[in-house]
């Protein structure tokens, strides 16, 4: 009986490389509802068959480009088929990545609170 060597971190190369291929893939759609696409991160589960793709936007609605992402899941893994070489492509699940959208409120809300905070210390030395 022979034994599979596990290769080591091969879940994070595969994830790795989708998140790659998938930016390519993505650029292609013509899909008028897809803004300006990054694709932050891919999790890929342990048996490969499916994958949460997380996305953030420089332009664009994010619903409606999760909507047409998630429309799109099967053409972007034919996609995938043709450029990977692995037995099982997962399945997509496109979500929306909040986290450079959290960063940016909470930039503003410390500008804002320097700002008032300069405006107070003026206001004490008059």
């Amino acid at each position: 009986m022979r034994h599979k060597r596990s290769i080591p971190n091969r879940g994070l190369r595969v994830a790795d490389q989708i998140q790659r291929d998938l930016a390519e893939l993505i650029r292609d759609l013509k899909d008028p509802r897809i803004g300006m696409v990054t694709v932050s991160a891919v999790e890929v589960t342990p048996d490969y068959a499916h994958a949460k793709v997380y996305f953030s936007l420089l332009v664009g609605n994010p619903d409606e480009t999760q909507e047409a992402l998630n429309e799109a899941a099967g053409f972007l893994r034919n996609g995938l088929f043709k450029r990977l070489q692995i037995h099982t492509v997962p399945s997509l699940h496109f979500h929306f990545d909040r986290t450079t959208e959290r960063a940016a409120e909470m930039s503003a809300l410390i500008s804002k609170a320097n700002a008032s905070r300069a405006l107070d210390d003026e206001s004490k030395e008059d």
